[in-house]
């Protein structure tokens, strides 16, 4: 699904900026750590991309400056580490799950696509939703949601132990106007 100028935020050793770089013209591979970017451009360089750039910079910080800048990103992945890794922690957790979702909606190209996600077992589906519906709000844009992902084959979720079940992402695409304002669904 990835295109354009991709940004992957939190990267970490560049798993999700491997795959925006099969289809994006550019992607960026951000995070905090120098040691995991080096991995991650080890793990570019294995696999034979040039189209991947390594930024270290803290997320929150680099996306208010892009977005000072007015820079546009036709995808844009967003995969955090956990923010609430126990209950008392949820109430900040959620406060920055929705400035780093609105900030990356804000950057959305017209109908660009945003991934995001969370590992937070305390932040519920329901409660993740809502986050996602409330920075879309504040963004002004149109955000549609396009899917929800949830735990891979690989790692079940079992119905009896909920606490398994901590994996959430939500694919979300922009729309744009045409010249007389009337929506047209993006291409997905």
């Amino acid at each position: 699904m990835a295109r354009g100028r991709a940004l992957d935020c939190f990267s970490y050793h560049g798993s999700f900026a491997l795959h925006l770089a099969q289809r994006a013209e550019h992607v960026i591979a951000l995070d905090s750590s120098a040691h995991a970017l080096t991995r991650a451009e080890e793990n570019v360089r294995r696999n034979g991309f040039t189209n991947v750039e390594f930024v270290e910079a803290n997320a929150f910080e680099y996306l208010k400056e892009q977005e000072r800048e007015r820079a546009r990103f036709e995808t844009i992945v967003l995969d955090p580490p956990a923010f609430a890794k126990n209950r008392p922690a949820l109430p900040a957790a959620l406060r920055g799950y929705k400035e780093i979702n609105l900030r990356a909606m804000r950057l959305l190209a017209p109908s660009g696509l945003l991934f995001t996600a969370s590992c937070s077992f305390h932040l519920t589906k329901a409660l993740f939703l809502e986050m996602l519906a409330a920075a879309a709000a504040d963004s002004g844009r149109r955000i549609v949601l396009r899917e929800l992902r949830g735990q891979p084959v690989d790692h079940p979720e079992l119905l009896t132990v909920p606490e398994t079940g901590y994996i959430n992402g939500r694919a979300t695409r922009s729309r744009r106007l045409d010249p007389d304002h009337r929506w047209h669904a993006a291409q997905w």
